[in-house]
């Protein structure tokens, strides 16, 4: 008998200490042996490899604005990832600095499919962004680098082609030896692809500035700039010698300059015929292509398309057989918008494998169809947002390669150095990132003519689709609303609109009803606003992210928590972290360390004097009893709040509300949840009023940081485990979650509750605070006065409209309390209450 269970046991016991080792071994190896490696020549870093994969990023292939292998940053306060391309089995890509027309540090990459990367020696920076692959010389061309099919790699010299180079094409009338090549400032070169020897066309031959696409179809040379000059008392860049050097205005345009000027008239979308250029629309445009991408053909005779945009709505614009059109699409985001087309770095359309298209515009990734052209428009379909800055996307090794723009330190003092990494995935995962949520409008405040034709505007792919009308004349007008079923220019009437002087109204589509495209009729001429939200019915809820998240502290939390203040240093790699804890309402710093870059270790110490600013705290928001208010400079809003403890648990200067996480893109963390802060310029207050909730995540966060391609977080459980994402010090007291910066729409949707009013006393007539209401799901509304009075609802339909348009005005008898169900897919940016008489008033509304 004691043998039977001697034999059950021995091996139990073995198991059991085998796996105690394996846990013991996952950590050790966690902390120790999967260390990147790294080859250095001269002090520079010419060789890295590693295997540490994080939620699709690798740590070892981030890239900086230097390669020393000591890390000390000198020089460049951006590096985001240009460009990307297949090559020889391998996958080139080059980082790029924020204004170096002359060169930098910046280097060109080579990984191979075990995801060594090596630097060339050779590299010479600058701030670079075009890729062309030349068909009759077998030749990949990326930024001022020319390779060979063996790999062979040359340079074309800074002092021949000075620039910033966006956008290489064909050249129209010697392609088999030649090239052109466009750059930010307006250049136009030719380059002879065998001896590399460069002439400069035309010096600036359009208006608008910030050039970016460039592409060769229909026997046209099609360019784009998708900014604005600091002539006309627009914003340009601070400090820009080099610019005020060269840049020669009007002087050299190569167009007609009669009504070159105008509110809308930023940017270009332009054509070149080899001697002539001709003006195709004054709007902010990128990227520019056909189906055909990088690998460019001769001869193309494919519809090309445009990406662009303006106030009201993405723009797509398509040249087809000689002719352009023009389609509408909505905004996931407003980061994009600014009209020095900075903070547009570069959005794309290319080829995503498996006979699939992607297009990235305006945070939002679209299925792109290869078959889209003028005759047959079906195709474009939503499949998520994004809070990732994608300069590039490419498919290689049976993956999905997204380029970064990560961490600058334009307006930064939350970083030391600027730093950016590659993201690798599948399809399926870019679609369940954010959700397919857009806005835009057909027209805004817009005078229109009778029986005039809108462009289109796409609204299929979408759960819920709503459109806001408001009439801003004093004579009524009826719109008919048309729709195009089959991308085949065949319209149906769906609805006709009346709209009495004065008037809003809104319409929401039907969820079962299959169509591409909305345009709009107007019967007589008008000034009308047509606003669009386009919003996704299938947000995420919670228990998507549950276990992902679950070393991060709730919080009502109650056990030990590990705090910290984080810092990207500048004179190594590494993370400083100041760790401790949150009590009586106080940050106390308990231990000064380091998260090294290649180890992923805990050392001891902060060697970087610059990452005090780490402990530094700055707060905008505060709360009352009916919600969380946000004090921006010359106004204050409000948002709900999810759980009442947060300013109890988490008070003020605890922890971090705003960080950059994306370059010139920034995060708030208030009250439990993220939100989007969108800029109008770095280093100025965000454009708050354009804020979007990301995700509800409930949790104890005191700070968050990009870092080594990653997003950090702190405020984990003493208690929790070492595992893919949370790395622990050696004696528990320090801990951080890792993962991406996407990761965090895992969370779960964005819920809470509250309003402007909660027994507050309200003055007649007068307008009440605004409260947010864009990306929220189910929405509900209970009122309630203290005597007889009629409450309006206003709502805020469109970033760019001030004014707010009237919902409903409800009549409720003193002490009533009234309850209103918004309808499904109802959706509005902001909301605002008045009352006809003075009166002590609650305006609650809840978000599930």
């Amino acid at each position: 008998m004691r043998k039977q269970i001697f034999k059950v046991v021995q091996p139990l016991c073995l198991a059991l200490l085998v796996a105690a080792c394996n846990l013991k071994k996952a950590q050790v190896e966690q902390n120790n042996v999967e260390t990147a490696k790294f080859a250095v020549k001269n002090g520079e870093i010419t060789n890295v490899s590693g295997n540490r994969e994080i939620s699709g990023i690798y740590p070892h292939l981030t890239t900086y604005a230097h390669g020393r292998a000591n890390g000390i940053y000198k020089l460049g306060n951006e590096c985001g990832i240009g460009a990307l391309a297949e090559w020889n089995g391998k996958l080139y890509m080059i980082n790029y600095a924020a204004h170096r027309p002359k060169g930098s540090e910046h280097k060109l990459y080579i990984i191979d499919q075990d995801k060594n990367m090596q630097i060339f020696e050779g590299s010479i920076g600058g701030t670079p962004a075009a890729r062309m692959v030349h068909k009759e010389s077998n030749q990949l061309l990326i930024g001022p680098y020319v390779i060979d099919s063996t790999g062979n790699v040359r340079v074309i010299p800074i002092k021949d082609m000075e620039g910033r180079l966006t956008a290489i094409a064909r050249h129209l009338k010697d392609p088999g030896n030649m090239v052109y090549y466009y750059d930010m400032e307006g250049m136009l070169y030719e380059v002879n692809v065998h001896t590399l020897k460069v002439n400069k066309l035309f010096q600036d031959p359009l208006p608008g500035w910030h050039g970016k696409g460039g592409y060769t179809s229909q026997g046209k040379l099609v360019l784009a700039n998708n900014g604005e000059h600091a002539s006309e008392g627009r914003v340009t860049h601070d400090n820009d010698d080099w610019e005020s050097e060269h840049y020669k205005w009007m002087d050299s345009w190569k167009i007609e300059k009669d009504n070159v000027f105008g509110p809308e008239n930023l940017g270009i979308l332009a054509e070149f015929d080899g001697d002539n250029f001709k003006v195709v629309e004054r709007r902010q445009y990128t990227d520019i292509t056909t189906k055909h991408g990088i690998y460019a053909i001769p001869n193309d005779q494919s519809p090309l398309w445009a990406m662009g945009w303006d106030n009201k709505s993405v723009r797509l614009k398509v040249l087809d057989q000689g002719e352009w059109c023009t389609y509408l699409l909505p905004k996931a985001t407003y980061n994009n918008d600014p009209p020095h087309g900075w903070f547009t770095e570069w959005p794309r359309i290319r080829s995503v494998g498996n006979g699939k298209m992607m297009m990235d515009m305006h945070g939002m990734f679209f299925d792109f169809p290869e078959t889209f052209s003028a005759a047959n428009t079906a195709g474009i379909k939503p499949m998520g947002s994004h809070l990732r800055y994608i300069p590039d996307f490419v498919n290689w090794n049976g993956q999905i390669v997204l380029a970064t723009d990560e961490t600058s330190i334009q307006g930064n003092p939350l970083a030391g150095q600027p730093q950016s990494n590659l993201w690798f995935g599948s399809y399926e995962q870019l679609s369940n990132w954010g959700p397919a949520s857009g806005y835009g409008a057909i027209w805004l405040k817009e005078e229109v003519s009778a029986n005039k034709l809108s462009d289109q505007f796409l609204i299929s792919g979408f759960d819920n689709r709503i459109v806001h009308f408001k009439n801003h004349t004093d004579k009524p007008v009826k719109i008919t609303m048309e729709i195009d079923i089959n991308g085949d220019n065949n319209w149906t009437k769906l609805k006709d609109i009346d709209l009495e002087a004065g008037n809003y109204n809104y319409y929401i589509f039907d969820t079962s009803l299959k169509a591409e495209w909305l345009r709009l009729i107007p019967e007589t001429s008008s000034k009308v606003t047509a606003s669009v939200h386009l919003t996704d019915s299938n947000l995420k809820d919670a228990s998507e992210g549950k276990e992902l998240f679950s070393a991060l502290a709730d919080i009502d939390y109650s056990g030990k928590v590990n705090h910290a203040k984080l810092y990207t240093n500048k004179t190594n790699f590494n993370l400083s972290v100041y760790n401790g804890t949150i009590e009586n309402g106080q940050f106390n710093k308990t231990k000064e360390l380091e998260f090294t870059k290649f180890n992923f270790n805990f050392i001891e110490n902060i060697t970087d004097s610059t990452a005090a600013e780490a402990l530094k705290m700055k707060n905008i928001w505060s709360e009352d009893d009916a919600s969380i208010i946000l004090n921006a400079k010359n106004y204050r809003l409000r948002l709900p709040k999810d759980n009442g403890n947060y300013s109890k648990i988490m008070p003020s200067g605890t922890a971090r509300v705003v960080r950059e996480v994306e370059s010139e893109r920034e995060l708030a963390n208030i009250g439990g949840t993220f939100y989007e802060l969108p800029l109008f310029k770095v280093g100025q207050e965000p454009r708050y009023k354009m804020m979007r909730p990301v995700s509800t995540h409930g949790k104890q966060i005191s700070d968050f940081n990009t870092w080594n391609g990653l997003l950090v977080l702190s405020g984990v459980k003493r208690e929790a485990k070492a595992s893919e994402n949370v790395y622990v010090s050696e004696d528990g007291e320090a801990s951080l979650w890792f993962g991406g910066i996407d990761d965090i729409w895992s969370f779960g949707k964005p819920i809470g509750e509250g309003g402007p009013w909660k027994n507050s006393k309200v003055k007649a007539n007068e307008l009440s605070d605004m409260y947010l209401m864009t990306g929220y799901d189910k929405k509900a509304l209970t009122l309630k006065v203290d005597k007889d009075a009629e409450i309006t609802l206003l709502i805020h339909i469109n970033h760019y409209l001030d004014e707010p348009v009237e919902y409903k005005t409800f009549s409720l008898k003193s002490g009533e309390t009234l309850e209103h169900k918004f309808p499904d897919g109802f959706s509005a940016h902001w909301i605002q209450l008045k009352a006809n008489k003075d009166c002590t008033a609650t305006a609650w509304f809840v978000y599930e």
